[in-house]
C-alpha cells in the first residue's frame, strides 16, 4: 500500500462508503469513487487507480446483490441477470478492443445528450419504473436484454464507461418491464459479472493496491448493503429521485471533463 496519511485514508474510506450506497440504489458509484482515488493518490498510476477501484467496487456490488436477492419482496431474476452479465463481460472486452481508436472528446458530448434525454424521459414519465414488475419476462425480452442490454451496454462500458450502472437500471426497466428496485437488483448481479472480469485482468497485470482496496472495501460493502436495504424499504419513487440526481451529476462531470 502506498504511504498515505490517516486523513487521506479516512477520506477514501468515506468516499467508498458513499459510493457503495449510490451504486446499490441506482448505479454510478464510480462517479464518486474514481475521482476520490485520483485526488487522494495523485502519484499513483492510472492503471493502479482503475484496478484498485474495481477491487473495492466488486465487494460492495456483491454485498448489494446478495441483499437484494435475499430481501426483495419479488423474485429477482438471477439466472437472467447472470446471462446478461456474461454478455456484458463479452461486450466490454469488445469495447476495450476498440477503445484505443476512439476519442473521448467525441464521445462525451454524445453521452451528455443521451443522458439529458434520459432525464427528460424520466421526469416526463413519472410512472416509469414505479409500478409493480409485470411477472416473468417473455423469452423474446430476455434475448433482447442479453443482446442489447448485456452486449450493448457492456460494449459501452469497455469503450468509455461512465454511467454504465445507471444505463443498466434504465435499460433493464424498459426491456424487461421491471420496476426500478428490481432493475437495480438485477443490475447489481450484472455488475458483479463485469467487475469480476475486469478485476481478473487488473490482477493479472499486477495493478491492484490490495491492502488499500481491502480497507476501503469494508466501507464500500457497508454502503452497498445499506443502500440496497434503503431502496427496498423506500421503493421505486426513492430510486427514481436518486436516479435523476445521479444522471444530472454525471452530465455535470462529463461537461467539466469536456471543457475544463
Amino acid at each position: 500500500m502506498p504511504d498515505i496519511s490517516l486523513t487521506t485514508l479516512l477520506f477514501l474510506c468515506a468516499a467508498a462508503l458513499v459510493a457503495g450506497w449510490i451504486d446499490a440504489v441506482v448505479g454510478g458509484g464510480g462517479l464518486l469513487l474514481l475521482p476520490a482515488l485520483l485526488l487522494g493518490l495523485p502519484h499513483v498510476s492510472t492503471a493502479h487507480i482503475l484496478g484498485t477501484n474495481k477491487a473495492v467496487a466488486i465487494v460492495g456490488t456483491t454485498g448489494a446483490a446478495v441483499t437484494y436477492v435475499r430481501r426483495a419482496p419479488v423474485r429477482v431474476p438471477v439466472r437472467t441477470a447472470v446471462r446478461i452479465g456474461l454478455a456484458a463481460l463479452a461486450g466490454s472486452m469488445g469495447g476495450a478492443f476498440f477503445a484505443a481508436g476512439i476519442s473521448s472528446e467525441v464521445l462525451r458530448p454524445v453521452i451528455m445528450v443521451v443522458l439529458l434525454g434520459v432525464a427528460a424521459f424520466v421526469m416526463l414519465r413519472p410512472s416509469f419504473g414505479t409500478g409493480e414488475a409485470k411477472g416473468p419476462a417473455t423469452r423474446a425480452r430476455v434475448v433482447a436484454a442479453i443482446v442489447l442490454v448485456g452486449g450493448g451496454i457492456g460494449f459501452y462500458d469497455g469503450l468509455f464507461g461512465p454511467g454504465t450502472g445507471t444505463f443498466l437500471v434504465l435499460a433493464l426497466t424498459a426491456v424487461l418491464h421491471l420496476d426500478l428496485v428490481t432493475a437495480s437488483a438485477t443490475a447489481k448481479i450484472v455488475n458483479v459479472c463485469t467487475n469480476a472480469g475486469a478485476l481478473a485482468m487488473f490482477a493479472y497485470q499486477g495493478t491492484v493496491l490490495w491492502q488499500l482496496a481491502a480497507v476501503m472495501a469494508v466501507f464500500n460493502l457497508a454502503g452497498g448493503m445499506l443502500g440496497a436495504r434503503m431502496a427496498l424499504r423506500k421503493g421505486a419513487e426513492f430510486v427514481r429521485g436518486v436516479l435523476l440526481v445521479v444522471v444530472f451529476s454525471l452530465v455535470a462531470k462529463l461537461a467539466f471533463d469536456q471543457w475544463y
